[in-house]
């Protein structure tokens, strides 16, 4: 068989693709019950099931939610779990129009999922009267298919991510069939643009799929959207450049809606089904299949009113939120609320109990096939612990700390590379086109790089088999790890640090899923997102200024402390410690910042071990404090770069001021800084005493916004006394040492800080403060005269030093 070829017939299997009377009864019925439950969820807090006539006492105070998207989410719910029920399919939803919630809270509640999670909220009157009254309420449940719906590893509510993260659930997931709703106006952002290039990295002989559906329905939130208004062709053109086999459905006639999106979904399934078998039974030739989607075009606000007030709403951005607004004031409104809930014949979809009926209940699967209560979108579920070889092993040997220089991001690709060999199915690296750049390289040892588009003559390490994963997308990379991670797999995205803060708003709506999962027993916990970033500001002399950004360290202490984690090892030990433990973790964002560049090594690796353990401590050999007493002043440090200057500025000092008494505290995990009762991590009071005393001024060299360290010392004793050099928004193309130069953070600074801080001055301190400004002044015309940095800075180690 010469690729995967598949034909323009929708399916050959007519039990997918004909509707009998039974099945049309099961679904029809399902939908108009999915469609009540939604409406209700936006209007009612009483007379869930219309007993006695609509009164404005049994409307909401308050109106929230989004009707529009709402009818045509359930349509392709409904045809889905029938799929399911006829083949067995273990397949989760996402639902890329996130305003949906309510529809796809009222799937989980027909399925019985919601019940069996939220047992108050069961299925009779009394459960469906708090199903609505929860929705978007205080107390309550958000009005996004949030962490609180199950059945969800998609928030929807910030557009753009529901295709990345569909793929990155099937990844290494070769049983699992991704339903991904695409919205019309999600698919106008960049993100969204960006991910149907999915496909192109998608192996059918060991992961999954996804089936797209763009759904169509011409309306956002007070316009038309750009896709609904293309000519079909236009459309079918731009999806079949990007690689698919496009069907479209159209209408809003009943039952043929319903007989059509049969077809189109059991021709796609078939469609995917014969592209699998063909890649596993070994008659794949591996090019790239040629996979199925659907466009789905339904009117906005499908079956809700059409006119109010004389003014057309269905099938326009007039439905988008909530139709009738004025229903508690308006008896007109109000009359036309009650039609349009009656429309649906709730009499016939509920008993008398309240409770869905026999006929809505047999459109469900059974047990975890039901899409709300699946297993791969609880990924905790299914987690297994890494198999992680022991990271002593690749220890960089230190006979003598800034003695020896080493790329210590290469040494965690040599663990990698491992963790690749033994978890062969379970981890995966994600990385802008930059592995070998990030020295990462060594996975490559064992993996090509994953790519289904053709291969020519010079490629390399390129191939179908490969598992890491590089495409020039910060928000492709983040968002499959964010799927592979919530499927229950584990993985690392690398990205240079500046461009890290492209994906920072998905760090920060991940952060909010996780933060909001520890809040629910039923929520497994899910192995932590892991980011590495290098190649960061300080190092990024030669890319110049639009390459030197420290901000996503910033955008991570902002999260609350039960999930945000920052750490920045000094040297390659301490990388091997922090990675080895981040990879065990759960449920945390675990920011690791560690440049790429040859860098002094500080410690052994039971050194390094120990220090991680702690999180700060004194580097004795580092100062001149002999214990006796508090030290003159503190020189403190958080990074790699800033680290090295804050040794050779301590250094400085023991030459030049040998009776000052100096000592150094380095800090690897960052929120060891914050008090104890606000994060986790912080140090007990005693032991930032120790490090810190309470009254000695600190001068604090850190690699981010100097502010950062000003924010996590509020409240420990004379925070004031800290005193801060980071990267202040000076850059351009120069030399490493310029770029502290420029920051106000080199070593010459610090030793000038040191001065004019130190609690008790010693003779020589005004010569060595005026020999600093002719260091820098020095430096100034050097880089200028021959382009690289001076030779006591650019060759400075600790070796040979007394």
């Amino acid at each position: 068989m010469k690729g995967i070829a598949v034909t323009t017939v929708l399916t050959a299997n007519r039990k997918l693709a004909d509707l009998d009377e039974t099945d049309l009864a099961r679904v029809d019925a399902w939908w108009r019950a999915a469609n009540y439950l939604t409406i209700g969820q936006i209007y009612l807090q009483g007379n869930p099931l219309l007993r006695e006539p609509l009164t404005p006492e049994h409307i909401k105070p308050r109106l929230l939610g989004h009707w529009g998207t709402s009818p045509g989410l359930s349509l392709i719910y409904a045809h889905v779990s029938r799929l399911i029920r006829l083949t067995g399919q273990q397949a989760i939803y996402l639902a890329g129009p996130g305003h949906g919630g309510p529809a796809l809270v009222a799937a989980g509640y027909l399925e019985g999922t919601y019940s069996e999670i939220y047992p108050r909220v069961s299925q009779d009157e009394a459960g469906m009267l708090r199903l609505f009254r929860q929705f978007s309420s205080p107390g309550g449940i958000p009005s996004h298919v949030s962490v609180t719906t199950p059945g969800s590893i998609h928030e929807g509510g910030e557009l753009g991510y529901v295709l990345v993260h569909a793929f990155g659930a099937v990844m290494d997931n070769p049983d699992l069939l991704a339903i991904a709703v695409v919205g019309d106006g999600e698919a106008e952002t960049g993100p969204l643009e960006g991910s149907w290039k999915g496909i192109s990295f998608i192996n059918p002989e060991r992961d999954g799929a996804v089936l797209p559906i763009l759904h169509l329905n011409d309306g956002k939130i007070s316009g038309p959207t750009v896709l609904g208004r293309k000519h079909a062709n236009e459309v079918q053109e731009l999806l079949r450049g990007h690689g698919y086999d496009v069907i479209e459905v159209c209408g809003d006639d009943l039952p043929g809606m319903h007989l059509r999106f049969a077809a189109a979904l059991g021709g796609a399934w078939e469609r995917i089904r014969a592209i699998q078998t063909a890649a596993r039974d070994g008659s794949w030739d591996g090019t790239r299949p040629v996979w199925p989607m659907i466009v789905l075009r339904s009117p906005k606000g499908w079956t809700g009113p059409a006119k109010v007030d004389g003014i057309q709403v269905t099938g326009t951005w007039r439905s988008h939120q909530v139709p009738l607004s004025g229903v508690r004031d308006n008896p007109e409104h109000l009359a036309i609320l009650e039609s349009w809930l009656r429309s649906y014949r709730p009499e016939e979809l509920f008993d008398a109990d309240g409770a869905p009926v026999g006929l809505v209940r047999a459109q469900a699967p059974d047990g975890d096939l039901r899409m709300s209560a699946s297993p791969h979108a609880n990924g905790g579920l299914l987690t297994r612990d890494l198999d992680i070889p022991d990271f002593r092993e690749y220890a960089v040997e230190v006979r003598g700390p800034g003695t020896t220089h080493a790329e210590s991001t290469r040494k965690l690709g040599e663990l990698m590379r491992d963790i690749y060999l033994r978890n062969p199915r379970s981890f995966r690296l994600f990385c802008p086109d930059e592995t070998n750049s990030n020295r990462l390289g060594a996975v490559f040892e064992v993996s090509d790089r994953a790519f289904m588009e053709r291969t020519i003559p010079g490629d390399v390490k390129l191939s179908a088999d490969g598992r890491v994963m590089e495409v020039l997308s910060e928000h492709n990379c983040h968002g499959w790890l964010e799927g592979y991670n919530l499927t229950g797999r584990h993985g690392m995205f690398a990205t240079y640090e500046a461009f890290a803060m492209v994906s920072a708003s998905q760090t920060v709506q991940h952060g909010k899923w996780l933060q909001e999962a520890r809040n629910l027993a039923w929520r497994a916990k899910v192995p932590s997102l892991n980011v590495l970033l290098t190649s960061t500001a300080w190092r990024n002399d030669h890319n110049g200024f639009s390459h030197q950004g420290p901000g996503l360290i910033q955008v991570v202490l902002t999260q609350r402390g039960d999930v945000a984690r920052v750490y920045l090892p000094p040297d390659a030990n301490c990388l091997l410690s922090v990675a080895d433990h981040c990879f065990r973790s759960r449920s945390y964002i675990n920011l690791i910042v560690q440049d790429k560049q040859p860098q002094l090594q500080y410690l052994t690796m039971d050194e390094a071990i120990a220090h991680c353990a702690r999180g700060a401590g004194v580097w004795e050999w580092a100062g001149t404090d002999d214990g006796a007493g508090d030290p003159d002043i503190i020189l403190a440090c958080a990074g790699d770069v800033v680290t090295m200057e804050t040794v050779a500025a301590a250094r400085i000092l023991q030459e030049r001021l040998p009776n000052l008494r100096v000592r150094v505290v380095n800090v690897v995990d960052l929120m060891t800084l914050i008090r104890p009762k606000d994060h986790p991590h912080g140090m007990s009071e005693t032991l930032f005493t120790e490090l810190f005393t309470d009254t000695v001024d600190v001068v604090f060299a850190f690699h981010g916004y100097p502010g950062a360290i000003h924010q996590l010392v509020h409240g420990r004793p004379d925070a004031d006394r800290f005193r801060v050099r980071g990267f202040i928004e000076q850059g351009t193309t120069t030399t490493p040492f310029d770029m502290t130069v420029r920051n106000r953070a080199s070593r010459y600074h610090l030793v000038m800080d040191a001065i004019n801080n130190a609690g008790r001055l010693t003779r020589g301190a005004a010569d060595l403060k005026a020999w600093c400004e002719s260091q820098l002044a020095r430096h100034e015309a050097y880089i200028v005269e021959h382009l690289e940095d001076m030779p006591e800075v650019r060759d400075w180690s600790l070796a040979g030093r007394a």
